[in-house]
Order: structure tokens, then C-alpha cells, then sequence
């Protein structure tokens, strides 16, 4: 049943992706405010090219705390080396990610643009939906 299912029809159409001249201190607050653990930065293409986590937050505090440097942009800090997911996956491929991984969220992509994300709970969430449904 789950190779069946495909991670576009699960994942986060209206998701937040960052810039890589975005403020720092301004991106920290965005992902507070929304309650997430992380972001993808794109290009002026949409095309993915880095994702700014909560430890890569955590990172620019202590290297504020010990350079004592003005906070940056994401691209001063974000990480490079992202591992997305494409949109036609399945289920299985992404939850076989996380588990082996210990990601939070996965930016989806289309080729090289960023089309969503999806996290473990946006996965939890549609499983649980199936089963209420299937009753």
C-alpha cells in the first residue's frame, strides 16, 4: 500500500524557502514563528541550493559568541550538501530517508526546483488519515 503512495500528494505545497542574502536573525525568527526545524534556501530560479536547519542556527550562535560577528545571511551558514526528494517517490523511499537519516524535513523537488517539503509528522499525519478513512 505505501509504494503506492507518492510524497508530492503528502508533502507541503505552500512551504517557506529562504534566500541566500536573507538576514539570519530574520530567518531564525521566521522558522520560531512557524514552528519549524528548518528551511530550504533556493536561487531567483527556485532551484534548491542549500537548507538552513536549527543546527546550523545553533552553529552561527556560537560562532557569534566566540568571533563576536554580526549575525549573517543564510548563506554564511546554511548547508550546502542537501539531500532532497523528488515529488513522484514513494512514501516508502522517504520514510526509508528518515529513518536512516536523522532529517527533520525533506525539500522536494522537480529536477532541481523546489516544489515542497515534507516532514516525518506530514507523513504520520496522511498515514493517520488513511486509516480513519479506510474504516
Amino acid at each position: 500500500m505505501l509504494s503506492s503512495l507518492l510524497v508530492k500528494d503528502y508533502m507541503i505545497g505552500d512551504h517557506l524557502a529562504f534566500t541566500s542574502n536573507t538576514n539570519l536573525l530574520r530567518a531564525i525568527h521566521t522558522l520560531l514563528e512557524r514552528g519549524l526545524s528548518g528551511a530550504p534556501v533556493v536561487d531567483e530560479n527556485s532551484r534548491l541550493i542549500g537548507f538552513l536547519s536549527e543546527k546550523d542556527c545553533l552553529k552561527a550562535a556560537l560562532d557569534a559568541s566566540y568571533f563576536r560577528r554580526d549575525e549573517g545571511t543564510v548563506q554564511d551558514f546554511m548547508s550546502r550538501d542537501v539531500t532532497a526528494i523528488s515529488g513522484d517517490a514513494s512514501l516508502i523511499d522517504a520514510i526509508q530517508m528518515f529513518l536512516g537519516k536523522h532529517y527533520r524535513c525533506l525539500p522536494v523537488v522537480e529536477g532541481s526546483r523546489l516544489i515542497g517539503q515534507i516532514s516525518r509528522r506530514d507523513i504520520l499525519k496522511g498515514l493517520e488519515k488513511l486509516r480513519r478513512e479506510a474504516r
